[in-house]
């Protein structure tokens, strides 16, 4: 998993200056208290006939940075949503991103986010012009309809097509149904 993968030392935490340089490009300027980023794709009939092994044909991404006074450091979460190609209904998935993580070798940055202690997880980069999201899992859990309980729970493995996710950045407003939180929900339709 790479939540796991993120905890084994495969990727190592980045300097001060690269982590805050990633995080502006994330957010698109100084995150300040609380900032949102959207990602959204939607897989049309052509990009589903080009890769059948895919299951997903719909996704979206929230990233939020969030300034806690107690520690005087930005944390970073995530929420997720799905729409798979052959089943019915909204899947989701949200959990907590460690710092900005660089992958050995490499000069790629990225947050490292996982879902509780075994949830898998996902990374998440930005393309160069950070018009896209690059999302890679292997394996997160997800709930269907928002209900967070065994029976509802389900995980997106990473398959031949579902690995590697572009999602093109948009209003944070498109990313509104991924919210529970009424504060929040205005905070978001606000910005």
């Amino acid at each position: 998993m790479l939540a796991s993968r993120v905890c084994a030392g495969y990727a190592q935490e980045v300097d001060k200056a690269k982590a805050n340089a990633f995080t502006t490009r994330m957010f698109a300027g100084d995150p300040g208290k609380k900032a949102y980023a959207c990602f959204i794709r939607h897989y049309d009939a052509d990009h589903l006939a080009r890769h059948p092994e895919q299951k997903v044909a719909a996704m979206k991404l929230l990233a939020l940075a969030e300034y806690e006074q107690e520690d005087r450091k930005l944390h970073y979460s995530f929420r997720l949503g799905v729409k798979y190609r052959h089943r019915r209904g909204d899947f989701d998935s949200s959990g907590s991103c460690r710092h900005v993580l660089a992958q050995d070798n490499s000069d790629e940055v990225r947050f490292g986010c996982g879902v509780d202690c075994d949830g898998g997880g996902i990374e998440i980069a930005l393309s160069k012009e950070d018009k896209s999201a690059i999302a890679r899992l292997e394996s997160i859990r997800i709930w269907q309809n928002n209900k967070p309980d065994d029976e509802a729970e389900h995980a997106l493995v990473a398959g031949a097509d579902d690995k590697i996710f572009r999602l093109d950045r948009t209003d944070t407003r498109d990313c509104a149904s991924l919210v529970t939180d009424r504060k929040e929900l205005a905070a978001i339709r606000r910005k």
